[in-house]
């Protein structure tokens, strides 16, 4: 199987970041993009749900997140709702189940024992909760996971809080469970803990639990390569793409 690609995308809006995703899970539907590949990146603060709980675990007023700049989307992910800000790592691997012989199941909870291992370079130990998926440090929770797969093909992913401000997850009920509380690794240890460096060994644990290679590129690499949207060579049909009508209603922002 082809080496992952990996790519640093740094502080990115959730917009731009969404939609480099339709692209490339569009070109890994079609053929055109043969590899996997794992974005790594931050959001500006922004609070996103998933497409089935809509805005019912929303604490603050909407206008009072319009005052202060903050974007609110519903989106085509599982789960519930979250924040993500600066400070959070977040991943979007754009995998191709059916490639690697693995199920939903198998792959989120590969993704949560890839939090679990970096979590532990800092002595952290971070372990799963029959409450919900993703890491937990006792009843505080460090990393969630939301995804959605389309023929096959996964977006969204992984948010980790490495050391953000955890102030803006007190505007949501986060994930929709009443009375828990967020964590971050600097919360948790004594160690220093910077974003480079827990970059760096998530990109290490993820080609240990994913039994790959990963080789980075640039952003500007990935446009090209999901700039040829033509169908797969002769006789193969073109994938309809995730920007129809079914994907653009899940797009919603708050009003």
């Amino acid at each position: 199987m082809p080496p992952w690609l990996y790519s640093d995308l740094g502080l990115i809006d959730y917009e731009s970041a969404h939609r480099l995703q339709l692209d490339l899970v569009c070109a890994r539907q079609r053929g055109t993009l043969r590899h996997n590949v794992l974005l790594l990146l931050e959001h500006p603060p922004v609070i996103t749900t998933g497409r089935r709980t809509g805005w019912r675990h929303l604490v603050a007023a909407p206008e009072t997140l319009r005052e202060k700049g903050i974007a609110c989307h519903v989106i085509e992910r599982g789960g519930d709702i979250t924040y993500h800000g600066p400070g959070q790592l977040v991943a979007y691997p754009i995998m191709h189940l059916p490639s690697a012989g693995m199920g939903v199941v198998d792959f989120v909870t590969t993704m949560e024992a890839c939090m679990i291992r970096t979590a532990r370079q800092w002595a952290v130990f971070a372990a799963r909760d029959d409450r919900n998926r993703g890491v937990w440090v006792k009843d505080r929770k460090l990393g969630s996971i939301g995804i959605c797969v389309r023929r096959g093909v996964t977006f969204h992913g992984l948010a980790l809080n490495v050391n953000l401000n955890l102030a803006p997850f007190s505007w949501i009920v986060p994930c929709g469970l009443d009375h828990v509380a967020m964590t971050a690794l600097d919360r948790e240890t004594d160690q220093t803990v910077t974003m480079d460096g827990v970059k760096s060994a998530l990109r290490r644990h993820w080609a240990a639990v994913f039994h790959t290679k990963l080789s980075p590129v640039t952003p500007k690499t990935l446009s090209r390569m999901t700039a040829d949207h033509g169908p797969m060579g002769t006789g193969a049909s073109p994938a309809p793409s995730p920007r129809g009508r079914a994907w653009k209603k899940t797009q919603e922002t708050m009003p």
